[in-house]
């Protein structure tokens, strides 16, 4: 399919993409159904964390805001994802229309930046709440939190229609696979057979301001927040005010951890091991985020308890009426 703007300029696009995938691993689908088994827990991990803040008015403090933002982050990018990826390659289905690759890619990459977004989020509540206990409630209201999700939507949503846009001035005439295991916007710009310059850019760009701006705040709140807890003289609060930030360390140790090893490895590392752990590292964090809040978090264990207490109760009562 071509489209032409202006006199001396024709866009080559091609009808569709074929997306490679692993290649060469005997009975490779065993490792799809275990992509499905994840993305299965993360739906139900990550629309109970949802449901039980929604219920709860106790978790309706801005720190939850974003924790349920979290959640609905996790819960679209896993479902954005996977069931797109069984489709290619559970039941082989290669052949991807460029529309529907473009597509797939925005919400993808959408959510996917959100995540360490969401992170930040987190960061900045622990950090008022530690460092300035008494102005917590002044300074992270529910507008704030609202405001700060928002503005962070909007950031990602631009830069992410910045990057696929800019893919669709550019013409292929080279191969037509893409050798990972989803539309990759790095993978699609170096098919190109025109000056990619802006994507090249835009791809230093967004994981610069996305990626490690975001890492580079939380490891300085922390800093900060290790600074000024060692100048508190009892063992025991220093050790209470680190508690309150466990479940979120967690969250960034297992989002931020893979992402490292991924971009500094990944071109040393034969594909398919980049795909494996690329693959991984984008659908393990949505798995497990919903059970560390589940088990670290003590207001969520308590509305949890309190939830299947009330569950019991109904039942019984059902019972005893039959």
């Amino acid at each position: 399919m071509s489209s032409s703007l202006g006199k001396n300029m024709t866009l080559v696009h091609p009808a569709y993409f074929i997306i490679s995938g692993l290649v060469g691993i005997p009975d490779i689908k065993y490792y799809y159904v275990f992509l499905f088994v994840v993305y299965i827990v993360a739906v139900v991990g990550n629309t109970s964390v949802m449901a039980v803040i929604y219920l709860d008015h106790n978790l309706r403090s801005p720190k939850y805001i974003a924790v349920f933002n979290l959640a609905f982050t996790d819960l679209f990018e896993s479902s954005a994802l996977v069931p797109k990826v069984l489709d290619i390659f559970l039941f082989d289905h290669p052949f991807i229309s460029y529309n529907n690759c473009l597509t797939f890619m925005f919400f993808c990459f959408t959510c996917l930046s959100m995540q360490p977004l969401n992170l930040v989020a987190l960061s900045y509540d622990r950090l008022i709440a530690i460092i300035f206990p008494l102005h917590y409630h002044v300074k992270v209201t529910h507008k704030f939190m609202f405001s700060l999700i928002a503005f962070f939507w909007f950031v990602v949503i631009t830069f992410t229609l910045i990057a696929v846009g800019l893919l669709t001035r550019l013409s292929y005439c080279k191969s037509l696979v893409i050798t990972s295991y989803f539309c990759d916007h790095g993978q699609i710009y170096r098919l190109a057979c025109n000056d990619n310059t802006p994507s090249t850019v835009i791809a230093m760009l967004v994981p610069f301001l996305i990626l490690w701006l975001p890492l580079l705040f939380i490891l300085l709140s922390y800093s900060y927040i290790g600074y000024v807890l060692s100048k508190i003289a009892t063992v025991k609060e220093r050790g209470k005010a680190f508690k309150t930030c466990t479940a979120h360390l967690s969250l960034v140790a297992i989002y931020f951890i893979p992402m490292l090893i991924a971009f500094t490895m990944s071109a040393n590392i034969h594909p398919n091991a980049r795909i494996i752990n690329m693959s991984l590292t984008s659908v393990f964090p949505p798995m497990l985020n919903p059970v560390i809040y589940v088990l670290q978090t003590q207001e969520i264990k308590i509305t949890v308890k309190k939830l299947l207490k009330i569950r019991n109760k109904n039942l019984s009562s059902v019972h005893l009426v039959s």
